[in-house]
């Protein structure tokens, strides 16, 4: 038993001069009582009871300690307290991390915008594009785009993507249209995903039963914002989400290739570990940064 649950033990014997009293006010047994007392007096080298068969007093030294005691009891109660009291003010560090998106800007300044009145909270903004250790990195919560975390994680869902395939006009003024995926593959010159984790590229993941390897790789990135700038600048077709083209195509910039096809479907979604006790700072800005991501994203399904 540690110290400061020993202490209360003898705190309350020392109130109520009754083993029984003290052990029904401390929901255990009265032989717990007797226990603790005796394992705390070897400690301290002095007896702190006197028992009969009729009284416990407390002796001369007992007397002396007592007040202490209450003191120490006291002063650890108001540590807690104050711990508690911090996590209530919102104060401390909410560590973040998000993928490459081109609305950070916007979700970043919603979310601080949030956190204004809360001058002691320290948002900690990780941009990655690998998928951070919450452990070994003390991520609070995080941002990703593709298949769901693994268990222990809490997941809150976004919106649902879909990735394009899309060209430039003057690409395809160049090129001509692709008769089907297989003169795409051999014939356009193709930008693809590195992946982060593993340095080499993604290829093209078209559905859950076909993935292709360009024959013709021209442009590479970790970062799928500049895979649509080389898209646009009609160097290469890509395979992008859909949340990233939609702007471009209505403009007419991009031409979507393929739109009957059936391609693969991505969750966009917030996740933080599952943990014993998670702080009221970390479950606020969970919330916050919920509600900024669907009023970003949700609202254009």
């Amino acid at each position: 038993m540690n110290r400061l649950e020993t202490l209360r033990y003898f705190c309350a014997a020392a109130q109520t001069l009754q083993f029984r009293k003290a052990a029904s006010r401390l929901s255990v047994s009265p032989q717990v009582v007797t226990r603790v007392m005796a394992e705390l007096e070897a400690a301290l080298g002095e007896p702190l009871f006197v028992r009969s068969t009729r009284q416990v007093r407390l002796t001369d030294f007992g007397s002396r300690f007592l007040p202490r005691a209450r003191q120490f009891l006291l002063d650890g109660e108001k540590l807690f307290a104050t711990a508690r009291q911090k996590d209530d003010e919102m104060a401390g560090v909410v560590r973040i991390t998000v993928p490459r998106l081109p609305g950070n800007e916007a979700l970043l300044a919603d979310l601080l915008a949030r956190c204004a009145d809360y001058p002691d909270l320290v948002i900690d903004w990780r941009v990655d594009e690998a998928r951070l250790n919450a452990v070994e990195n003390c991520i609070d919560m995080g941002v990703r785009l593709g298949l769901e975390p693994q268990p222990l994680m809490i997941v809150r869902r976004i919106a649902q993507t879909r990735d394009l395939f899309v060209a430039a006009p003057q690409l395809l003024a160049r090129v001509g249209l692709p008769r089907d995926l297989e003169d795409l593959r051999r014939r356009f010159p193709a930008s693809s995903l590195i992946n982060a984790e593993t340095g080499r590229s993604w290829g093209w993941p078209v559905n859950d039963g076909l993935h292709l390897t360009p024959a013709l790789p021209r442009f590479a990135s970790n970062d799928p914002c500049s895979e649509l700038a080389a898209a646009l600048a009609g160097r290469v077709c890509a395979l992008l989400p859909d949340y990233l083209c939609r702007a471009p195509l209505q403009e007419g910039r991009l031409v979507e290739l393929f739109p009957s096809l059936r391609r693969a479907s991505w969750s966009l979604f917030l996740y933080r570990p599952q943990r014993s006790m998670t702080p009221a700072r970390v479950l606020a800005v969970f919330d916050w940064l919920t509600q900024a991501l669907r009023r970003q994203y949700a609202g254009r399904q």
